[in-house]
């Protein structure tokens, strides 16, 4: 691997030294951060011990010598700390809210001739033939219906929660009474 230390120094200031270090001591901070906190420490070339190469530092936090450089790089381009990671860009889910009602409109309706029930490939088939959306994998089929709480095996065929009512507590005594006489019985 070439060695890319002498292209990109990191030369932290007291104000930033300070800064890592505290990183370093608190208890509340990812361990990623701490990480690259003790990578930029290492490698700034006005340390008072000296700046250690990319494969000491690399053995001493136990990461590949890869990401030594990764950060360092980072550091040097944007020259201020960086200690988080990139947000990943979100990409917008295949069913919004209208696929969705399809979907679940298609669970409650008779499946197709010459099948007993709704399988996930048949939905995901169904939503691209009726133009819900171009193509959707079986799995987002899944999570969406998840979602819904949708129970085919009952007879109501409404998406909607049931309201249950609440425990009554004379039932659970009453188990319990017949528990304890039976057991005596048992025993004696």
């Amino acid at each position: 691997m070439p060695d890319l230390s002498k292209k990109l120094k990191v030369c932290l200031s007291e104000s930033q030294r300070a800064e890592l270090e505290a990183v370093c001591r608190r208890q509340s901070v990812p361990v990623a951060n701490v990480r690259r906190a003790r990578v930029l420490l290492m490698s700034d070339s006005d340390h008072s011990d000296g700046r250690r190469r990319d494969w000491e530092i690399a053995e001493v936090l136990g990461v590949s010598e890869r990401q030594v450089v990764r950060i360092r790089q980072q550091f040097a381009r944007q020259g201020e700390i960086v200690l988080d990671r990139k947000p990943r860009p979100s990409v917008p889910g295949k069913l919004d809210g209208k696929a969705e009602a399809t979907l679940v409109t298609l669970c409650c309706s008779k499946a197709p001739k010459g099948c007993d029930h709704w399988t996930l490939q048949l939905l995901c088939d169904e939503l691209a033939r009726l133009q819900v959306v171009d193509s959707v994998c079986p799995e987002t089929v899944r999570k969406s219906l998840k979602k819904t709480n949708l129970n085919l095996g009952e007879q109501s065929g409404s998406v909607s929660r049931k309201k249950t009512a609440p425990a009554l507590s004379l039932g659970w005594k009453r188990s319990l009474k017949f528990t304890r006489s039976r057991t005596t019985s048992d025993t004696r």
